[in-house]
């Protein structure tokens, strides 16, 4: 395989063949380079992280699931540093195209996987999301991508970012080979729920400018042509904690207690060489108290409660995936700090819910893929993929086609 568009670390091609039957017998994959596999080291995106640890002694359970259901490993994919970021820039490893939006970044920080599976590299890719870090790529890149439900997919051999956020998640073209992977990964994999009410967060699309907030309500209503009408809310009203200003300020402060925690020790005694953005995002972490992430852990559970009483019931509510259209690649930190800033709210809600999110590709504006998100209650996942298949099966297609040459099998 050549790597046309920088999706792999260096040395970060090479093959696992998967079993030789299964239900992903024949595709193949590749991985976010915090995943480990046994007898190689994982760089976490940063030349200091992999120089002062040593290879993996195991393959990670997500990975290994993938090649015992008969998928072929092919390599691992750029992530920004330490899975930190929006865009996928990556000052050591460079920036991973996106095919489906030329010039324009493909998102971070799961930047290689969302670009190998978008020019056909892989059949299907995994990343990690902690505050949009599967969903925005997909929504950049015109390709599916699943946040799961929190712990339902194994995280063992997972460099941790902020664990009760992080999840392992996935990206395809197809959304039956979206719905075969979340068999093979999903603990406790069984049949879907009935779809219940539908919902559309008024609140979150808000955030989007004119043109995204047009193109994502023509996805709903294609949406809707199948779950039938939407019932309209504003989701941060009449909650434990109003208002989506805060519950994103919730996210940064459990994020950023939980990530210090993590690498605190690391950063302070090694170092390490970071883009200017990253060092700024791990120096405000280190800001959070213990008092201020105490309560806000009391808040993020009264904010799981209740989105899991309003989506009770097989409800799904309709979300924007990302702030917006893919940012132009090269940017200064000051002029991407706005869009990150217009994320945090959005991506707050499924994070602190713990609740699966589905991306799917059914808008554009002026070319460029833009994702509609579909979120369910905790466990809801299949209900989520069981749309998507739908959807497809009924010819609600994506609107952006795979660039040429992609293998769309």
């Amino acid at each position: 395989m050549q790597d046309t568009v920088g999706a792999f670390v260096p040395d970060g091609i090479f093959q696992i063949e998967g079993a030789a039957a299964g239900p992903l017998a024949g595709e193949t994959f590749a991985a976010k380079d915090i995943i480990d596999v046994a007898g190689r080291a994982t760089s976490c995106g940063n030349p200091d992280w992999l120089r002062t640890h040593a290879p993996a002694t195991a393959t990670a359970s997500a990975i290994q699931r993938c090649l015992d259901a008969g998928a072929t490993l092919v390599g691992k994919t750029v992530t920004e540093e330490l899975a930190t970021g929006l865009t996928g820039e990556n000052i050591h490893h460079g920036t991973p195209l996106n095919l489906n939006a030329p010039g324009h970044v493909s998102g971070g920080s799961s930047s290689g996987s969302a670009a190998a599976v978008t020019a056909g590299l892989v059949d299907f890719a995994l990343g990690s999301d902690t505050g949009g870090s599967v969903r925005s790529p997909a929504s950049f890149c015109g390709i599916y991508g699943i946040r799961p439900t929190h712990d339902r997919v194994a995280t063992d051999g997972v460099m941790p970012l902020s664990p009760s956020l992080d999840v392992i998640g996935w990206f395809a073209r197809d959304a039956g080979l979206m719905s075969t992977v979340g068999s093979v990964l999903l603990q406790g994999f069984g049949d879907a729920p009935a779809s219940g009410s539908f919902l559309v967060a008024d609140d979150a699309f808000e955030r989007l400018d004119g043109k995204a907030r047009t193109a994502l309500a023509e996805a709903i209503d294609k949406v809707a042509g199948f779950l039938g009408a939407p019932e309209h809310l504003r989701i941060a009203e009449n909650a434990p904690v109003e208002g989506l200003d805060a519950w994103a300020r919730i996210a940064r402060t459990v994020w950023g207690r939980e990530s210090w925690g993590v690498h605190g020790d690391w950063i302070t005694t090694e170092r390490p060489t970071f883009g200017s953005g990253v060092a700024a995002r791990f120096a405000a972490r280190a800001q959070v108290t213990s008092e201020d992430a105490d309560a806000a852990a009391v808040e993020r559970e009264a904010i799981s409660d209740y989105l899991d009483a309003r989506l009770a019931g097989g409800g799904v509510v309709a979300l924007p995936a990302s702030p917006g259209l893919a940012p132009r690649m090269g940017q200064s930190d000051a002029a991407i700090d706005p869009f990150r800033a217009a994320n945090e709210p959005i991506g707050a809600i499924s994070g602190l819910g713990r609740l699966p999110q589905i991306v799917l590709p059914l808008a554009e504006v002026d070319g460029l893929p833009l994702g509609l998100g579909l979120a369910a209650a905790r466990g809801n996942d299949e209900l989520l993929l069981d749309i998507a298949v739908a959807l497809h099966a009924a010819d609600v297609a994506p609107v952006v086609p795979a660039p040429e040459g992609a293998d769309n099998g």
